[in-house]
């Protein structure tokens, strides 16, 4: 990961150039093939209320430093399926697609169709694209084709968050330990860790997606694998069914027994979560490293004199279970920038959207996706701290095009905002621990249509199980019964493509 050198002027440059192009809109196609190109469309996720406007500062800024006239196709996040697999169906797409929702059986299926370029090797060609970790190129390919170009991400953002403050009313330690962190976690129940004289406090706020989020991270210190595991012998696994994960299951319930753990968590949504945490009711959280400064944000929002301080955690250790942490991003792998070959013609006109999507991923074009432009959205103190000067021209101008960024790993800011740095450094030694699931590049029919299902029914015995109305004993036995619900031919159809793709 590159770290922060001084290029703010040297963008805000290029887009004051950048507000004098005239006539360089998208167009449909922009290529005749051979490389004669000079724009590009591009369909791609928005994650904000409303649109960037079109020739605004940031899309003309884009366009001067690719050399590139750019048309976005916005597609709104949160319907993004129901616009993508019509898109796909009607082969009605852009020049560039992302699709960022890598388990879609649509997408999956056109992609290993032939309807889309494998880019692979190409990707030597370019400064840029050439520097892809390996791992996430592994995460990426499917069936060993590499059908698009990566969206690269942290490897391993999650952590453990814990009240700094509440260590220190206690005179406790940062814990390091699952046997440390469950000692602070009874606590931080038990002894009035924020000093108000009530019984009011937990240790862990976990929400309902415990099962696929939290409690999976912490079953990953106990040695449990990121949705499925291959054995000794080639054998592909789920997760839950290991005795890793139903080791940690018992810790966790012996934690939740003695009122450690929040109890409603099976039916509690993100925001609830979110506002316990701000609100004090609990002191653990399992989550992104980044988290931090939004637990702050909101409880400072809904009191400005509330005193929070939290500890980043990234070195959870069980037992004799070596240093590791789950991935949440798939290796660093967030989805394909893919090249439908209706719209680009042939090798020649590959390379030059390849060379489009390199620039992307230099440091300019990155601050602007980032950032904005130096003096209009940011600023740059003595010791080149980033402070956004206009949080709700920021939001409109600048924020629609960050879940846009092909790397969110380009280089690294300072920032003026508390755990915004730690945070940052901390994900990036997780890199190093980052356990990733070997099953993403393989391809399973039989998981494209039962998966969901098995997943969810796993899911509900392990929130049963956490609340006691089921014993070990039964969860496995629900487990046992999955296999003839599919998940057998979904271990078959895995460790079949597990021993072609891995000779």
């Amino acid at each position: 990961m590159r770290t922060y050198s001084r290029i703010g002027a040297g963008v805000a440059s290029v887009a004051a150039a950048a507000l004098v192009l005239t006539g360089c809109g998208g167009s449909a196609g922009g290529s005749s093939g051979s490389g004669e190109r000079d724009s590009v469309t591009w369909m791609t996720m928005l994650h904000t209320p409303t649109t960037p406007d079109p020739g605004g500062p940031i899309e003309t800024a884009l366009e001067e430093h690719t050399g590139m006239g750019i048309e976005f196709q916005w597609v709104p996040d949160a319907s993004k399926d129901e616009k993508i697999n019509a898109a796909l169906a009607s082969d009605s797409l852009a020049d560039i697609v992302s699709l960022t929702n890598v388990t879609n059986t649509s997408v999956r299926q056109a992609l290993t169709s032939g309807q889309f370029w494998d880019v692979e090797e190409y990707l030597d060609e370019f400064d840029n694209l050439s520097q892809i970790d390996p791992q996430t190129l592994e995460s990426a390919r499917i069936d060993g084709a590499l059908y698009g170009v990566p969206f690269q991400k942290p490897k391993a953002r999650y952590g453990v968050l814990v009240r700094q403050d509440w260590l220190d009313n206690l005179g406790l330690e940062v814990p390091h330990t699952i046997e440390e962190l469950g000692e602070v976690a009874r606590a931080f129940t038990e002894d009035d860790p924020d000093g108000n004289g009530q019984d009011d406090t937990t240790g862990f706020i976990d929400r309902e997606e415990s099962f696929l989020v939290g409690f999976r991270s912490l079953a990953g210190y106990f040695g449990a694998g990121q949705k499925f595991e291959v054995t000794d012998d080639g054998e592909v696994v789920p997760a839950f069914a290991t005795d890793a994960f139903k080791e940690a299951m018992e810790w966790y319930r012996g934690v939740y027994e003695d009122g450690a753990v929040n109890g409603e968590f099976v039916t509690m949504a993100k925001q609830n979560q979110q506002d316990a945490i701000a609100q004090g009711k609990g002191g653990i959280v399992v989550t992104g490293l980044f988290e931090a400064k939004n637990y702050m944000n909101i409880a400072q929002s809904a009191n400005p004199d509330t005193p929070m301080a939290w500890a980043l955690v990234n070195d959870i250790t069980y037992d004799d279970v070596p240093r590791r942490i789950l991935t949440d991003t798939n290796g660093g792998f967030g989805g394909w920038l893919a090249f439908p070959k209706s719209r680009v013609a042939d090798e020649e006109d590959l390379r030059a959207v390849l060379g489009f999507i390199d620039k992307l991923l230099d440091p300019e074009a990155f601050t602007l996706m980032t950032y904005g432009i130096e003096g209009t959205h940011f600023t740059l103190d003595a010791e080149d701290v980033v402070t956004v000067e206009d949080q709700s021209l920021w939001e409109r101008e600048v924020q629609p095009f960050s879940s846009s960024r092909p790397s969110e790993l380009v280089m690294t800011y300072k920032d003026n905002t508390p755990y915004v740095d730690e945070a940052n450094e901390k994900m990036a030694e997780n890199d190093d621990y980052a356990v990733t699931d070997p099953t993403l590049p393989l391809t399973s029919p039989t998981f494209n249509q039962s998966w969901s299902g098995i997943e969810q029914q796993a899911n509900d015995a392990y929130n049963q199980f956490m609340v006691g109305q089921i014993d070990m004993e039964q969860y496995e036995a629900v487990i046992e019964g999955l296999g003839s619900q599919g998940l057998d031919a979904i271990l078959e159809e895995f460790t079949t493509a597990y021993a072609e793709v891995n000779g």
